[in-house]
């Protein structure tokens, strides 16, 4: 058993940059597995069927959860998403650290499944950056930054309920750190990134994040 990987979940603002902090890992480092989520949302344009997501019908889904087919899963928009067990459990029995893209409520979920999976946040160093990386990728309308930055005030009140807080200030160093920070974790908690040590800087961003909102209305 002591071969076996690390279930890692990591969850962080819309903006944050996990998905690009996920990549890198997986780019840069042999091993990592990165989990592929189930969805019954249609595919979006150059999305493919096991990269991006498993794309499913309602029906499908159903019949997975009736037979636990899922670590986790949730109901987002009246599309379900959930994390596949049997994809995740095969990864880890090979050795591998597998990573999960989740939010805070299924992250929840699964540390109740797995006591020893770790739970990391991801978060910029301040509300204004995150503000500045929504509006930079030109992705989304202003009401839609809007409802992302009320999500995220939302969402800081949950980082307590993490293993580890790290900050995306610089891409390439943060990907660095991370992989070192995961890498230590087989061995043991690693304190410097415990949040209870960051306790001043998530209130500060816990209220530069509702003062931005309040501006916003």
């Amino acid at each position: 058993m002591k071969n076996n990987g690390l279930l890692i979940v990591i969850s962080g603002f819309s903006g944050a940059g996990k998905g690009t902090l996920m990549k890198r890992l997986v780019e840069d480092y042999s091993n990592y597995a990165l989990s592929v989520s189930m969805t019954t949302r249609q595919p979006r344009a150059g999305e493919e069927n096991g990269r991006e997501y498993f794309f499913a019908t309602r029906e499908e889904f159903e019949k997975k959860i009736g037979e636990e087919g899922f670590i986790e899963y949730a109901s987002y928009c009246e599309n379900y998403y959930g994390t596949p067990r049997d994809y995740v459990e095969s990864q880890m029995a090979g050795g591998k650290d597998v990573i999960l893209e989740i939010e805070i409520q299924g992250a929840m979920q699964i540390k109740k499944k797995y006591p020893h999976a770790i739970l990391l946040f991801v978060t910029p160093p301040g509300a204004g950056a995150l503000q500045e990386r929504l509006m930079g990728r030109g992705t989304e309308t202003e009401e839609e930054i809007v409802k992302r930055l009320k999500r995220a005030a939302e969402e800081a009140v949950g980082i307590e309920e993490y293993d580890y807080i790290i900050i995306n200030d610089d891409l390439d160093e943060c990907v660095k750190e991370l992989h070192a920070l995961l890498q230590e974790s087989h061995h043991g908690h690693v304190e410097k990134y415990d949040p209870r040590h960051h306790k001043e800087f998530i209130e500060e961003i816990r209220t530069q994040l509702q003062e931005l909102v309040k501006g916003e209305k």
